[in-house]
Order: C-alpha cells, then sequence, then structure tokens
C-alpha cells in the first residue's frame, strides 16, 4: 500500500512499510524512510506507483479552473476528495483527487486550509481583492522587467532617476526601483554605478556628490524656516576699547576680535571678544532649534551652509564699524615677562574697528615687520607686535606641557572658482588652488588668542560649577583620538589642562552652548550652576554632544571629498600627469604642492619620506580615484625619514589634533547586486584656518 502525505508545506508520496495508531513508516522512492503522523496522512492508495501518481496528478492539477472550483465548493468545510469528485465525477480516481489537493493547496487566497486535507471556501470579497493584489504583481513584476530593459539598453526611466540616491545610499530592497536596478546590472553585468552613469541617471559628478551630501544630511532641503533676530534687551556697557578681527575676506560670520590697552605702562591688558548671540536667544528658542539642527556651518569650495540664516548672522557678527554684543576675555599680562596676572570675563558693546583679511595682509604682516626688523606700515602694528611676542610666549608654554613642538610643516590650501554663476557651484568652473602655509604670523596670533580664551573659560566653567562641553586627549601616542565629554581633562595634543570650544559661536553649536554657560557664570559667578540653562549632569549635552560628532563627521567628509574632486579637476583643467610626491604607507603618496593622497604603483617597496615623481594614469570624478604610478624617485636614496611624515600615523589639521584622514574611502553604495530581490572641515579656532 502507497500513501501520499504532507511533509513541511511538500507533497510526499511513497510505500507505506508499517502503520500505528497514530503514525506510520513510509519509504519514499529514494530508500528513505521517514516516520510520518496519521494526521498527515491524506491518501492512502494501491495503484498507480508512488511518482506516477505524482506526475499524473500536477498534470491535471494544472488544468483545473480555480473559479470554476471555487462555485462548485460547498459553504461548509469539505475535503479535496468531495470537491474533486463535484468537480469532474463522482468517480474520480486517486490521481484526481490528489491533483484536486495539489490545486487547493496552492490557492489559500481560494480556499482556506482547515488541516486533515480540509478546506473552505474563501468569501467572494476576499477572493476579489486577493486577485486584484496578484494582478498588481503581476504589473509589477512586468514594470521591473521593462525599466531593467530600459537601464540595460542606455536609458534611465524617471522614477529611478528621481530615487537615485535613495536607491544607491538608503535603499528599499522591495521598492520597484531598487529591484529594477539590480535586475538591470545582472542582465548587463556591470557595477549599479556604472549602469546608472552610463545610462544618464547622473547628471554630472560634481551634482552627484552634492546632492548626496544633501540627501543624506539635509533631507528636508538646506532653506531656513523664518526667523527674526531677536534684539539683546540687556543694557550692556560700551568697551573702552577699539577691536580689529583677522579673518579671510570670505569670512561673513566673524565670531573673534582682539584689543590690546596698556602699551608701554608695563601692565598690558588683552581682550579677546567673541560674537555674543547667545546674549540674544536662549535654548528651545526658535533660532536655537535651527542652529541645533544644523549644529556647524558647513564649508566647500565656492559654497557653504552657513548654522544660522544669514540675517541671524549679520544681527551678531563683529563687523568693522558697528559696536557689537560681545561676551570678552581681558587677560591682564606682564608687559616685559608676558607673565598672565589675572582674567576677567564681561558683557558688553564693543567698538569693532577694523576687519583684518588674511589674504589683503599675510604677505604683509610678515614676522620682520611684527619684530621690528621691517618696516610696519599697517594699522595696529603695535597692538599686532604685541599679540604676536604675546602668541609665541603662549605657544612654546604649551609645546613644553606638549612634550614636543607643533609644526606647521604641510600648507593649507585655498580654492578659488573661477566663472561661478549663482550662489551654488555646478562643476565645470575653472579651479584655481594655492597654498597658504599655516604658522603664519596672523594664523599664529588668532589660534594662540583663541586657545588662550578656550583654555581660561574652560577653566573658570569648572571653578563655577557649571557644566560645559570640553575636548581631551589623554596623550599623543598614535591612535589616541580627541573627545568631547562635559567634565575637564588635560588636552594633550593642545597642551593645556582643559579646553573647550567657545569662540565660534556663530558656526558651531557646541560654541554657543558654552557661551550659554559662560553668560550664566559672567552674570551669577560661583552661583551659576544654579542660573545656568545646562545643569550639572544633564543629559542633554550628552544629547548635542553625541549629534555634533556625527554631523562633525559627516561634514568633514563632504568637505575633504569635495575638495578631492576640485583638485582632480585641477589636475585634468592643467593637464597634469606627473608631478612630485613623498611616500607615506602602505602604497600611499602625497603629492608635494597639491591637497592629494592616493595609492601610487611602486610606492609600496619605499621608505617613508621618499620623495618620489608619479605618473597619473586615470581619475574619476564620481568615485574620486586616483590611479598612478611611481616613475622614478627623486631624492636621495640614503636620506634619512622627512620631518614631516613622521607623524603620518596621527591625527594631524592644527593643534586641536585634528585633521583630514589621508585618503578619502572608497564611493560606498548601499545597493547589492547579489541580493534576490526580496528583501569639513569646520573651522578650528585653535589651530590656522583656510580660506572659506
Amino acid at each position: 500500500m502507497y500513501a501520499l502525505f504532507e511533509d513541511g508545506g511538500k507533497f510526499l508520496a511513497g510505500r507505506v512499510l508499517s502503520e500505528a495508531d497514530t503514525s506510520a513508516q513510509v519509504e519514499l522512492d529514494s530508500g528513505k524512510r521517514v516516520k510520518v503522523k496519521a494526521a498527515n496522512m491524506l491518501l492512502k492508495f494501491e495503484q498507480p506507483q508512488p511518482a506516477e501518481l505524482v506526475a499524473e496528478a500536477q498534470q491535471k492539477s494544472a488544468e483545473i479552473e480555480l473559479d470554476l472550483a471555487w462555485e462548485f465548493a460547498p459553504d461548509e468545510d469539505f475535503s479535496f476528495s468531495e470537491l474533486a469528485r463535484d468537480y469532474f465525477s463522482d468517480n474520480a480516481d486517486t490521481a484526481t483527487q490528489a491533483a484536486m489537493l495539489f490545486k487547493l493547496f496552492e490557492a489559500p487566497h481560494y480556499f482556506r486550509r482547515l488541516g486533515k486535507g480540509l478546506f473552505k471556501k474563501a468569501p467572494e470579497e476576499t477572493v476579489k481583492a486577493a486577485l486584484l493584489g496578484i494582478e498588481r504583481k503581476k504589473q509589477l513584476a512586468a514594470q521591473i522587467d521593462a525599466w531593467a530593459a530600459e537601464l540595460a539598453a542606455g536609458v534611465c526611466p524617471d522614477p529611478i532617476r528621481e530615487q537615485l540616491y535613495k536607491i544607491l545610499f538608503r535603499p528599499d530592497k522591495n521598492a520597484a526601483e531598487y529591484k529594477a536596478v539590480v535586475a538591470a546590472s545582472k542582465l548587463s553585468h556591470r557595477a549599479p554605478l556604472d549602469l546608472l552613469t552610463s545610462a544618464g541617471a547622473i547628471d554630472s559628478p560634481y551634482q552627484f556628490h552634492w546632492k548626496r551630501f544633501l540627501f543624506e544630511n539635509f533631507p528636508q532641503g538646506t532653506g531656513f524656516p523664518d526667523a527674526t533676530p531677536p534684539e539683546i534687551r540687556e543694557e550692556l556697557p560700551l568697551a573702552e576699547v577699539d577691536a580689529f578681527s583677522i579673518d579671510d575676506s570670505a569670512t561673513t560670520e566673524i565670531d573673534d576680535a582682539l584689543s590690546v590697552r596698556g602699551l608701554g605702562s608695563g601692565t598690558v591688558v588683552c581682550g579677546i571678544h567673541i560674537a555674543a548671540p547667545g546674549l540674544a536667544f536662549q535654548p528651545d528658542s526658535p533660532l536655537d532649534r535651527i542652529a541645533r539642527d544644523r549644529l556647524s556651518t558647513v564649508y566647500m569650495p565656492g559654497h557653504k551652509l552657513t548654522m544660522l540664516p544669514d540675517d541671524v548672522v549679520q544681527a551678531y557678527t563683529l563687523l568693522a564699524g558697528r559696536e557689537c554684543p560681545a561676551v570678552s576675555l581681558y587677560v591682564t599680562i606682564d608687559e616685559q615677562t608676558l607673565e598672565i596676572r589675572a582674567s576677567e570675563t564681561r558683557l558688553e558693546r564693543v567698538r569693532i574697528a577694523a576687519n583684518l583679511r588674511h589674504d589683503q595682509l599675510d604677505a604683509v604682516i610678515t614676522e620682520a615687520s611684527l619684530c621690528g626688523d621691517a618696516a610696519a606700515d599697517y594699522a595696529f602694528a603695535d597692538e599686532l607686535a604685541f599679540v604676536f611676542r604675546l602668541a609665541r610666549h603662549l605657544k612654546a608654554a604649551r609645546e613644553v606641557i606638549r612634550g614636543k613642538p607643533e609644526t606647521f610643516n604641510r600648507p593649507d590650501y585655498n580654492f578659488r572658482l573661477e566663472g561661478k554663476q549663482g550662489s551654488e557651484p555646478a562643476g565645470d568652473e575653472t579651479v584655481v588652488i594655492s597654498q597658504r602655509q599655516r604658522g603664519s604670523p596672523l594664523d599664529l596670533i588668532v589660534a594662540e588668542a583663541m586657545i588662550l580664551a578656550n583654555s581660561t573659560w574652560g577653566r573658570w566653567l569648572a571653578d563655577c560649577g557649571v557644566p560645559g562641553i570640553y575636548r581631551s586627549q589623554a596623550s599623543l601616542a598614535p591612535g589616541i583620538k580627541v573627545r568631547m565629554g562635559i567634565k575637564p581633562a588635560p588636552h594633550a595634543g593642545m597642551g593645556v589642562s582643559q579646553y573647550t570650544w567657545a569662540t565660534s559661536p556663530l558656526r558651531r553649536y557646541v560654541d554657543l552652548v558654552n557661551q550659554w554657560q559662560i553668560i550664566a557664570c559672567a552674570r551669577h559667578g560661583m552661583t551659576a550652576a544654579l542660573a545656568a540653562p545646562f545643569k550639572p549632569r544633564d543629559a542633554g549635552l550628552f544629547s548635542i554632544i553625541s549629534a555634533f560628532d556625527a554631523a562633525y563627521v559627516a561634514y568633514n567628509g563632504f568637505q575633504a571629498a569635495i575638495e578631492r574632486y576640485w583638485t582632480l579637476k585641477y589636475l585634468a583643467q592643467n593637464g597634469i600627469e606627473e608631478f612630485d610626491a613623498a611616500v607615506m604607507k602602505d602604497g600611499l603618496v602625497r603629492a608635494e604642492r597639491l591637497p592629494l593622497v592616493f595609492r601610487a604603483l611602486g610606492a609600496e617597496s619605499l621608505p617613508r619620506g621618499a620623495l618620489v615623481k608619479v605618473r597619473v594614469a586615470s581619475h574619476d570624478l564620481l568615485t574620486l580615484d586616483l590611479h598612478a604610478q611611481v616613475v622614478s624617485r627623486i631624492d636621495d636614496a640614503a636620506a634619512t625619514l622627512a620631518p614631516e611624515l613622521a607623524n603620518d600615523d596621527a591625527d594631524e589639521g592644527g593643534a586641536d589634533g585634528e585633521g583630514a584622514s589621508p585618503a578619502v574611502e572608497p564611493l560606498a553604495l548601499a545597493i547589492d547586486v547579489q541580493d534576490d530581490g526580496d528583501g569639513q572641515a569646520t573651522r578650528s579656532d585653535d589651530a590656522p584656518a583656510p580660506a572659506r
């Protein structure tokens, strides 16, 4: 005797070897023996052979019309054998009964399974809805096939073009557009990005990088909601100083300015004046929500996305000719020894006498002129000479704590786009790249003044019992990163006992938060902990740190990538095929006169610091890959490791120990063609900044 039974949703047939009340031993055609529960045995028969029964039943099952079977089915529960007799004839044989079983089992939208070979007819509404869903799936499958064929033929359908960045970087794997790209990639044997590029889905490499960044970081767009800069209601005294700022000509968010009083008296008071949006609006206000949503200004060649709306920036920026609200730190200094005797923080208005510009004055305000070895024919010559002397003194003191000197062996690079139309670059402008050596006198003055303010305010917040957001670094050992926290801790890279970011409140949200805390200390002194917006162990501070870290990494990564784009564009526009580079490690080399790190074939076996000439084989503006090889070594083969490469393993980029990674990561796509279809750097106040 043979039996047809269900096993895990499949129907099998075999010879019954033995049978008990609740189960039976059945031998399959393969010789395998299985134990089958009595409830799962649906048919027993003598003829035909099991394999013949299954084959015949499958053939007959394909001939059954489900609509007609549903009409024949009774409204009450029924067995497959009953429906087989009603549908075919009263003498339906075993194969015919099995055929009906197979058909009922594969049509749950028509017949609900009840177990033990029993079924129940589905309501008419359910059947209609199921059939409609099946038809939609068929149409969707046909649409996917059509889109895939278009892509493979080099044409991008509009729905896929509209979902391009979602498909590539944050896909819904059940979406038809995603499945079409996967299918087309398999059909054409091409990578998704290459396929979409050839199909015209990507307008230009620059727009690809820009729109991808906006998709990932500004999904709601880059516009600001309506916001009116609130007036500062507090009556602020006017400082008895004339202050000057030092920035680049393109800078609109002028956060900081300096003043000097008492030259020649033996005691000099140096003022560090910081723009004070924190006096105008408070946490949880509309402007705060705008700033916290963006967290930082985003910089890129030829464009930037400010943290605050432009009219808000203009209301509080330290613009020359105005009396600007400021949080001022006054440091009293011995004019001869440069010893710091005292410090005081005031909330006040400050006259901004001038906005000095790096790009206009770096060649004029030189170390020789500041030290009296050359003529100093410029404004604030005496004040600048003093703060330059102070800056060198402060830097030397920090280097003692650091245990080694700070060096600025690599320059910053300025990018200028010629022929730009409109506010945003199009990506085809002519790019001019120029060098600006880090550590220039004006750079040093600003950097040391901001380090002094940030470290002094960090200590003052702690003395007042007010939490702040601090930056710390346990040591200068390779791999020890700068971290953010709410408690003061030493910053080894800076060489200070504690360090905050509080001097760029127009451009960084962390600085704005710290400014609110500093304002509370200025108003309330040692009782400020009760009045400060953020209290000790405030969970909100940890949330801000987490959000800022994520945004900071994303913005820096985009700036590095888009600057690499313009550097590769520069190579193409100027026909540069060979240039000098210095070997780093693992086959990486760094261009000598361009902001470019890349792998060069032949550099793997060369020592670090070796100078080589490399030849460009090709580059890709979409993936930002550069393929090159070493042509020759151009230095003394016996030369020792170049000092500027000695710390390539460590973070660099200024006194804060932060900088871009040596190479941009390859383009990462979220799309997986193996799927089966089912499923910046923002300017650091403690370091010289490139022109923006």
